[in-house]
Order: C-alpha cells, then sequence, then structure tokens
C-alpha cells in the first residue's frame, strides 16, 4: 500500500487453484497469474501484469517508484515501474535464485528481505526444477499422491536473503535441517530483529540481527 493509502497493490496466484491448493498450483506451473492495483478512491482495480507463473509476495520500493513481485515457481522477482520515466515499464529485479521466493518486506539498509518457501538445492537434486521439464511426470504425481505426500519431498532446508535495492545479494541466514524454522513464508525486520512466519508452523521465530 502507498503511504498515502490510496494504492493497494496484490497478486492473484491463480484462476484456476485457490491458495490452499498450492501444492496443486505449483507442480502446474501455470501462467495465469497476476499483479494488480486496486485505487480506494475510484474503487477500480487494474492489471499491471499478466502471465505470471504463481506470483506471490509484493513490495513497493521505500521511492513508491516501483513494485517487487515474486514470480514463486520460477525463483525470480519482477519488477514494475509504477511511476517515475519508466511508469508502466517492467524488467527483472533478480532471477536464478537459489529458492522459491516467497514474501518480500523492506530492510532497514534501504534493501529487501525474502522468504524462500524452499531452496534449490546445488549442487544436489531439486525435485521442483526437475518436474518443471517433465510435465509427464507431474499428471502421474497429481493422479497418486495427495498434496501432503508430495511436500513431504521438500527438503526442511530454511532460508532468507536480503537484497540490496538493485537486487543484488547482501547476507543470507540459514537453517539446513529446519530445526527452528522450517517453509519460510516471510521475514520481517523490526527493532533490531527478523521475524520469521512460517505457512506450516503454527508460530514466529524471531532472530536478533546484532547477534549474526
Amino acid at each position: 500500500m502507498t503511504r498515502d493509502g490510496r494504492k493497494i497493490y496484490f497478486t492473484d496466484s491463480s484462476s484456476k487453484w485457490q491458495r490452499k491448493d498450492y501444492c496443486l498450483l505449483i507442480m502446474e506451473a501455470s501462467d495465469d497469474g497476476r499483479l494488480l492495483e486496486y485505487d480506494t478512491v475510484t474503487k477500480e482495480v487494474r492489471v499491471l501484469m499478466g502471465g505470471l507463473r504463481f506470483p506471490n509476495g509484493v513490495q513497493i520500493s521505500p521511492a513508491e517508484d516501483f513494485v517487487l513481485v515474486a514470480e514463486t515457481t520460477m525463483a525470480r522477482i519482477r519488477r514494475y515501474y509504477v511511476s517515475g520515466l519508466m511508469k508502466g515499464g517492467e524488467d527483472m529485479f533478480v532471477e536464478n535464485m537459489p529458492g522459491f521466493p516467497d514474501n518480500i518486506r523492506l530492510s532497514s539498509s534501504g534493501g529487501y528481505w525474502v522468504a524462500m518457501s524452499a531452496i534449490r538445492t546445488n549442487p544436489g537434486f531439486s525435485m521442483l526444477d526437475f518436474l518443471s521439464e517433465k510435465p509427464w511426470i507431474k499428471r502421474i504425481i497429481f493422479k497418486l499422491l495427495s498434496p501432503e505426500t508430495v511436500i513431504k519431498f521438500v527438503p526442511k532446508y530454511s532460508l532468507v536473503v536480503e537484497l540490496s535495492d538493485t537486487g543484488s545479494y547482501r547476507r543470507s541466514f540459514h537453517d539446513p535441517n529446519g530445526m527452528v524454522a522450517t517453509y519460510i513464508s516471510e521475514a520481517h525486520e523490526y527493532n533490531g530483529h527478523l521475524y520469521l512466519g512460517s505457512f506450516r508452523s503454527p508460530f514466529i521465530c524471531r532472530l536478533d540481527l546484532k547477534d549474526v
């Protein structure tokens, strides 16, 4: 939301699947997601970007000149310009990320915290990367396995990265075995601490940034 409260930016991850069916959305990797803008004065909704694959977290820049949107299943973050000379344009903010980005939040350094809902093992086996190239295997999995079974194959490795205002990597925090935090969905900085939320765990973790 803009500081004056007029514009609200949000994503529509899929025109087919509801959010509770996120496993099916991830497996299908359809490109029917959108980034939208709601004007609280005119009550109008406008589509800013279409053709996105599981658009997820959204964050407006401190200067309110662009909006970042996480394209989860593509392991990248897109940028859409909402003001200035580039208004109406879009580009890639960061791609080929080490995990699948979920929510994006501002950091105190002027950059962005990005929570990774799952990692892309390198070197190693990444199920989502593997399945993205083999749609016939995905069809079999849809028929044989439940979403709860599928997610058991996703590593519990937790990862949060901090990006600069230009999209370069500043630092990262890891929990390789998911002993403290698993399936991270958001990292929110407040008063010297980083609060970590999860799309599966029923609790919030807190990291003291002065100790790292």
